[in-house]
């Protein structure tokens, strides 16, 4: 009677007979390579100038050495009312912005989830405002708010709602007209991320609640938001971020003005590196606003951690 014998199986943790295996360390330093030092260059190393320009005072046209003057910027920061109220308008802009930016792209997410004639087209036409360029967004909602010839005004005028007004240069108008152009520019990138949620969830659960009698409000506070919830988040939080440091588009429409009442703190500091030559000044401001982008991050890792934890 013959007899196979089997062979060991090596034990679990102990090293593979036969041919060598690479280090995996060493090839993934020049996989990583093409992709890290872009960032290090273009990201990493400008950030690390910036810090340490903040500590100087650095000025354009200035022919004596730059000084190293510690936290004397930020001293004088602190004292800076124009900065602290154009931070102000910092924050009322990025949550006016970002809160109907989402209601907007929630609702319209939603109409573009349902089975409809010629969803594909408007698929396409709702992602428009995302695909131009800034500067083109401005100039075009510069043509819609012009005083004298503006589509806006001349609406106005046919529907004999008045004689219409300058929207972006009036004291009281000039911010609401910036937040408009800001929420219809950026929701297109917030439906696209709240619909992919939505086409994520599964159906049998709606099916489920309707079978149960559930109406669609009871849905969606049940079945649809709590699966689309963590990309809400992640989308609200990233767009807070982004409309607080928005510059190309209000520097097109209004340059901060009139009076100041849309210079927002990138404007600010801008102005202060490019128009009056600060730029150890600037430079403070820019690592204020680093630090609140930084703490909104942390905020918003630590409740996706806890969150994760709670599931």
């Amino acid at each position: 009677m013959t007899s196979v014998t089997e062979a060991k199986r090596p034990a679990r943790g102990a090293p593979a007979t036969g041919r060598p295996r690479p280090a995996a360390g060493h090839g993934a330093w020049f996989l990583v390579l093409p992709a890290l030092i872009p960032i290090l260059v273009l990201s990493v190393g400008p950030l690390l100038y910036g810090i340490l320009l903040a500590f100087t005072d650095a000025q354009s046209g200035r022919t004596e050495p730059t000084q190293w003057i510690g936290a004397l910027n930020f001293r004088d920061l602190l004292h800076d009312t124009l900065f602290w109220e154009s931070f102000r308008i910092g924050l009322v802009w990025a949550v006016g912005v970002t809160v109907p930016q989402f209601l907007l792209a929630l609702g319209l997410a939603l109409l573009l989830n349902q089975n409809l004639r010629l969803r594909w087209l408007a698929r396409a036409l709702a992602i428009i405002p995302w695909a131009m360029p800034e500067v083109v967004v401005g100039i075009m909602w510069r043509i819609v708010y012009n005083p004298d010839a503006g589509v806006l005004n001349e609406t106005l005028r046919d529907l004999g709602l008045g004689d219409g007004r300058d929207w972006l240069s009036g004291l009281a108008t000039a911010l609401p007209a910036v937040i408009v152009v800001g929420v219809w520019a950026g929701m297109p990138q917030t439906t696209v991320a709240l619909l992919a949620g939505l086409q994520n969830t599964p159906r049998e659960l709606h099916e489920a609640a309707a079978v149960d009698g559930a109406g669609a409000w009871r849905r969606f506070r049940t079945v649809t938001w709590p699966a689309i919830r963590p990309v809400a988040l992640a989308i609200t939080a990233l767009n807070l971020i982004w409309n607080f440091n928005s510059f190309a588009l209000v520097y097109v429409l209004t340059n901060g003005g009139p009076g100041g009442r849309t210079r927002l703190p990138m404007l600010f500091a801008y102005e202060e590196a490019f128009r009056y030559g600060q730029f150890g000044y600037a430079a403070a401001m820019g690592c204020v606003m680093v630090a609140v982008v930084s703490i909104l991050l942390a905020v918003f890792l630590v409740g996706r951690l806890r969150g994760g934890e709670d599931a």
